[in-house]
């Protein structure tokens, strides 16, 4: 996805957020400290069915995420459907939407999925859907019912595929009516199913004052929680989304652990999209996601023995953390995009890490989503090739991260005495005094600590 280069010039003397003075979000006020979770109903179960996730229900209020994302829900399309090298069929892209108020048979009905909200709501989950408003399927009724709806090729008057989504066709925003019929297509999942948001996949594709439209409107119904993939178009961010997402970090992160960026390059990241985004919002972090998983790499190609360290970094840092589906089982397997790919979940059990994550993220005001967390600060060290250390800060509330991001063991001093004071790490729960004269803790390779203050 696209970064930021040459939208803004930085002074990074500071090292220091601003903070965001009487800043009221258009959010929800529950998301101001929630985790958000991907879910990948195909490839969740066995079954691949809404029935069949609600078992996981119960194991996923226990980790303590909030936010439960739904991939796609939708009918996917046949004609032109894509299929794998090497093989003669497909279930198709969850992107390539048939019916944009229908239900992919294969997952169940609407009457399981309203069941599965439902019941999510009553465990104090909030639910929000993928929604695909840049382009629809071919054999979505629209094609044929309102051809004037899509883009058209200005030499041979065509229908044209975006990039080279070939199962895919683009839909025309100069089109008020199609306008209209999206909204209400937004809004028909709201009024029968309760949903309380959307991420909207490639959102940038998609003109600004559609989604500035669009959220006035689903908002007569219900508050919303919204959030767009894209990065490169702040004023998305404006009115109508409340989060974008944080490729940079990411990609920052992932040259940082395979050697190849400095571990102030973070810092630099964080401070460029605190001067960009709007105060009043935030974006997603993660470590990976159905893209990066299946396209790209695993969490663990990308991150090595350096997984959890960055993970904590998603929490800690500025933004709203992802998990998704598997992640807390470690998954080290690149799940096929159109075909189905069971997620093995006896791999490993990472569970009582990001629970430790997600406990620290609902209680402490420093790590809340903007405009309710607290300022980033960076703390000087005596191994700044390795260490990344920093100070998230709101009133009485501190959190105090070192982070070995290196496969060397270190022994870290912190220069100067902004943090001086005492502790509990939120791991090991010992309590300590820190103290730039005689700090001298030990990191081992790819470790950390994160103290809370008390």
């Amino acid at each position: 996805m696209l970064s930021l280069p040459g939208l803004i010039s930085i002074c990074l003397c500071s090292c220091k957020t601003k903070p965001a003075a009487d800043v009221k979000a258009n959010y929800p006020e529950w998301a101001k400290n929630a985790v958000i979770y991907e879910v990948n109903t195909r490839q969740y179960t066995p079954e691949g069915t809404f029935k069949a996730f609600e078992s996981h229900l119960p194991r996923l209020k226990e980790l303590g995420v909030d936010i439960l994302w739904f991939m796609p829900i939708h009918p996917i399309g046949e004609l032109n459907r894509k299929v794998p090298e090497g093989l003669t069929a497909s279930l198709g892209s969850y992107y390539s939407v048939r019916d944009y108020k229908g239900v992919n048979p294969e997952y169940g009905t609407e009457e399981d999925f309203t069941n599965l909200v439902k019941k999510a709501h009553e465990m104090g989950f909030k639910v929000i859907i993928d929604w695909v408003a840049n382009h629809s399927a071919w054999d979505n009724a629209w094609v044929t019912e309102h051809p004037d709806w899509y883009v058209k090729d200005s030499v041979t008057g065509k229908m044209l595929a975006p990039f080279d989504w070939t199962d895919c066709v683009k839909l025309d925003y100069k089109n008020q009516e199609m306008r209209k019929e999206m909204i209400a297509s937004m809004k028909y999942w709201i009024e029968k199913c309760d949903i309380d948001g959307f991420r909207c996949d490639v959102a940038g594709e998609v003109p600004a004052d559609f989604w500035d439209q669009a959220r006035l409107e689903l908002e007569k119904t219900k508050p919303m929680f919204m959030l767009a993939e894209n990065e490169d178009k702040p004023e998305l961010l404006k009115k109508a989304f409340d989060a974008n997402y944080g490729w940079g970090l990411h990609h920052t992160m992932h040259n940082v652990a395979q050697g190849k960026d400095s571990v102030y390059s973070i810092v630099k990241q964080v401070l460029k999209i605190d001067s960009v985004i709007p105060k009043k919002t935030f974006q997603m972090n993660f470590i990976t996601n159905h893209d990066e998983n299946s396209w790209n790499g695993t969490a663990k190609e990308k991150f090595g023995a350096g997984e959890n360290v960055f993970a904590l970094l998603t929490y800690t840092l500025p933004g709203m953390p992802l998990i998704y589906s598997g992640q807390e089982a470690g998954l080290d397997h690149r799940l096929q995009f159109f075909v189905k790919d069971t997620i093995n979940w006896t791999k490993n059990d990472f569970s009582p890490f990001y629970k430790k994550l997600n406990d620290l993220k609902h209680a402490n005001e420093a790590l809340w989503n903007a405009p309710y967390g607290g300022t980033f600060e960076m703390l000087k060290n005596n191994q700044p090739a390795k260490v990344l250390s920093f100070i998230r800060e709101k009133g009485k509330n501190k959190v105090v991260v070192l982070a070995n991001l290196s496969n060397e063991k270190v022994t870290v001093n912190l220069k100067g005495d902004k943090a001086d004071g005492d502790y509990t790490d939120v791991f090991s729960e010992s309590k300590f005094t820190l103290s730039s004269t005689n700090l001298n803790l030990t990191l081992e390779p790819w470790g950390y600590w994160v103290m809370e203050a008390k």
